[in-house]
């Protein structure tokens, strides 16, 4: 659902920044280290949402100075005006995602069942946020968009994250929709969405046709895959897509075939996942049969 470009750039004295925008929807993410540059008081027309890594930034806002250090998460609404300067010698390090209005009410009105009229749009008074909980969705938002995560997992932690945001600090809290009663509820949906994604793991299938799949919306169905299945719909799509690969190896494929076969976006992402969930990278997993696998290693 989302794809993604990236772009490089920066001022001097050390800055760099890097930019990814969704060429389809109103989503966009930077990633940056300034030192000298400063910002113009300016606004956007999206929310804003950003994680302070290193350092620390002032900038005034809504007639008050304001600064957000390590850890800290800062908050805009759209028209907020601001600008932003270092804070400290080290400069800043921070992400920040900038998401639209009609995306933000998109994600609500899933999560909170919508209705006859147009979902209100939240508002957050507080522009800086010491949240720990909330600055590790949005790392884990930020990190899915410019590090090209499946389609699947963009729209799950681009939930999570407008979820948190609103749950947390807005001045509307979100409400989930509950799955419709019969039917095996809960665990009928989850098992309708299992039965997709094993019939066609190695291909991108959206949040949206997931959802359709298991009769409920697309936060609902995250709740219920979670209970029923212990993970995520993405964390079981890779699994599925592991297996898949296993298996191609053990009959001989190499790597780069395995990964292309089970749907990875490359041998590199394959690899490290492969590693990440077996101990060991997709090489020394199809020697582990051969002769040589039984020799007694040398100290």
């Amino acid at each position: 659902m989302m794809g993604g470009g990236g772009a490089e750039g920066g001022g001097g004295s050390g800055d760099w920044a890097r930019y990814w925008r969704d060429p389809e929807r109103s989503v966009e993410a930077m990633h940056a280290h300034f030192f000298s540059h400063r910002f113009h008081p300016h606004s956007h027309d999206t929310y804003s949402f950003a994680v302070t890594e290193i350092g620390a930034q002032r900038f005034r806002c809504r007639g008050a100075l304001r600064t957000s250090g390590a850890g800290m998460v800062m908050v805009f609404n759209p028209d907020d005006p601001h600008d932003g300067e270092a804070a400290a010698e080290l400069g800043y390090k921070y992400r920040i995602m900038h998401i639209g209005p009609d995306v933000m009410r998109d994600v609500l009105a899933d999560a909170g069942g919508g209705g006859d009229g147009p979902v209100p749009l939240p508002l957050f008074d507080q522009p800086v946020l010491d949240d720990p909980v909330l600055g590790r969705a949005l790392l884990r938002l930020h990190t899915a968009l410019v590090d090209g995560a499946g389609p699947l997992v963009r729209d799950e932690r681009l939930t999570a994250a407008v979820g948190a945001m609103v749950r947390r600090s807005a001045t509307r809290p979100v409400r989930a929709r509950a799955l419709p009663p019969g039917g095996g509820g809960q665990a009928w949906a989850a098992r309708r969405a299992r039965a997709l994604l094993e019939e066609e793991y190695g291909t991108e299938i959206s949040a949206e046709r997931l959802a359709e799949a298991a009769g409920c919306s697309r936060f609902a169905l995250y709740r219920a895959f979670r209970a029923e299945y212990g993970m995520a719909p993405s964390d079981f799509q890779r699994q599925l897509r592991l297996r898949q690969a296993r298996g191609l190896l053990v009959a001989g494929s190499t790597a780069a075939e395995a990964a292309a076969v089970a749907g990875f976006a490359d041998q590199s992402h394959f690899h490290r996942w492969f590693v990440r969930c077996f101990g060991i990278t997709p090489g020394a997993f199809q020697h582990a049969a051969g002769p040589d696998s039984l020799r007694t290693p040398r100290p």
